[in-house]
């Protein structure tokens, strides 16, 4: 199992910045991408970005320009860094992240508890 404990969340003054944080222990072996997802009182959890065990980023729209993703193998953590917050940005926000077994074409999901993001 994978367990994913996200921290840095809390109340930031519009166009402010915030950088969450997202630690991966137990059977971190073989974990794949991983990505930050959010969701707002009311609405579906959303897709923020990913990166890739290389690297390689994605993004949605809404945040390009103003969100890095990040990780570090190595303290198997990855990083989310939030500049120039928006109201809507304002939401419950998600680590996850997914293993990958190629050998036998197995992959598995989990999922943090989430940290509160608010901008004043």
């Amino acid at each position: 199992q994978v367990q994913l404990v996200e921290s840095g969340g809390g109340l930031v003054q519009p166009g402010g910045s915030l950088r969450l944080s997202c630690a991966a222990s137990g059977s971190i072996f073989s974990i794949a991408n991983m990505a930050w997802y959010h969701q707002a009182p009311g609405k579906d959890r959303d897709l923020v970005a990913t990166i890739t065990n290389s690297g390689s980023t994605n993004y949605a729209d809404s945040v390009k320009g103003r969100f890095t993703i990040s990780r570090d193998n190595a303290k198997n953590t990855v990083y989310l860094e939030m500049n120039g917050l928006k109201p809507e940005d304002t939401a419950v926000y998600y680590c996850y992240a997914t293993k990958y077994y190629s050998e036998i074409k197995m992959s598995t999901a989990y999922w943090g508890q989430g940290t509160q993001v608010t901008q004043l």
